[in-house]
C-alpha cells in the first residue's frame, strides 16, 4: 500500500462545509456522520479533511486540543480524527477529556514510530491509530469500519442481549452492566465484550480477535492485547488475576464465565 499523502482537491481547506452533496456516490455512507478532524499540520488537515468530504461525511477541523473539546462540546461528533502531536495540549489529553464526556469513537494520528506511543493512545480511550505517513484510502477505511460498529444493526443481525456471570450486553442499545451497574467501554471495548459473551469457553488468538471483531485481516496485535487489559479492568474483580478473560498461553484469550463465578 503506497504510505503518502494523495492530492486533496481544490477547496478542501473549507472542509467544514463537506456534506453527502459533495460525496462520490459509491462511497456515501446510509446517513451523514460528522467526523472532527482535529490536526495542526494544514496539508495533512487539507488532505484528511478532503477525503472525508468526497466520502460523504460532514466535517468539523480544529488545530489544537481547546478548539477541539469547544468543538466536540457544541456539536457531537460521530467520530473524532485526532492527531497525537498537538501544540499545547496534546492529543492524548484531548482523548481522555472527550473520552471522558461520553464515548464517541476516535481514531488517533501520529508520525511517532515508538510502540509505546501507539499503546499509549489506546490506553486512553482510541479506537484505533494510523502511523503517518499513510494511505487516506486506509483512513477512510478505518473511518467506515469504526462508524459501521457504532450504526444499528441490520435486519437479520441478532441484538439479543447476552448474559454471563454478572454481566449483560445489549447489542441493540450498545450498552453493558456488570451486576447491574453500566460499564463505561470504549466502543473496540464492547464489540469485544460482546464477542466474548457469544463465544463462552472458546479460545481464540489475537489474529482471530483483530479479524472478527476490529473486521481486519491484518494490523499490529498489540491493539488487541492493550483492548483485552482495558476490558479486564473494568469487568474482572481483580484485573492482575482474571478470571473471565483468561489468557490461554500460546494460543490468545478465552472468555470462561463459569471460572468467573467461582
Amino acid at each position: 500500500m503506497q504510505q503518502s499523502y494523495e492530492p486533496t482537491p481544490t477547496g478542501a481547506g473549507h472542509a467544514a462545509g463537506h456534506t453527502a452533496r459533495d460525496a462520490d456516490p459509491g462511497h456515501q455512507p446510509a446517513e451523514v456522520a460528522r467526523v472532527l478532524v482535529v490536526e495542526d499540520d494544514p496539508t495533512v488537515a487539507e488532505v484528511v479533511c478532503g477525503y472525508l468530504g468526497r466520502s460523504g461525511y460532514a466535517v468539523d477541523r480544529a488545530e489544537d486540543g481547546p478548539t477541539a473539546l469547544a468543538r466536540a462540546a457544541a456539536n457531537r461528533p460521530d467520530l473524532v480524527v485526532l492527531d497525537l502531536m498537538l501544540p499545547g495540549m496534546d492529543g492524548l489529553e484531548v482523548c481522555r477529556r472527550i473520552r471522558g464526556r461520553e464515548p464517541v469513537p476516535v481514531i488517533m494520528l501520529t508520525a511517532r514510530g515508538d510502540e509505546d506511543d501507539r499503546i499509549l493512545g489506546l490506553e486512553v480511550g482510541a479506537d484505533d491509530y494510523v502511523t503517518k505517513p499513510f494511505s487516506p484510502r486506509e483512513l477512510m477505511l478505518r473511518v467506515r469500519s469504526v462508524l459501521r460498529r457504532t450504526r444499528p444493526s441490520t435486519p437479520g443481525t441478532d441484538t439479543r442481549p447476552r448474559h454471563a456471570a454478572g454481566l449483560t450486553v445489549d447489542p441493540a442499545a450498545r450498552r453493558a452492566t456488570k451486576n447491574g451497574t453500566e460499564l463505561s467501554l470504549t466502543l473496540r471495548e464492547f464489540d469485544l465484550l460482546a464477542f466474548f459473551l457469544c463465544h463462552p469457553g472458546r479460545a481464540f488468538s489475537r489474529e482471530d480477535l483483530m479479524r472478527e471483531v476490529w473486521g481486519w485481516d491484518f494490523g499490529d496485535l498489540s491493539t488487541v492485547t492493550v483492548h483485552v487489559r482495558r476490558l479486564r479492568g473494568k469487568v474482572e474483580d481483580d484485573p492482575a488475576r482474571p478470571r473471565l478473560i483468561q489468557t490461554v498461553w500460546g494460543v490468545g484469550y478465552r472468555f470462561d464465565p463459569a471460572d468467573g463465578q467461582g
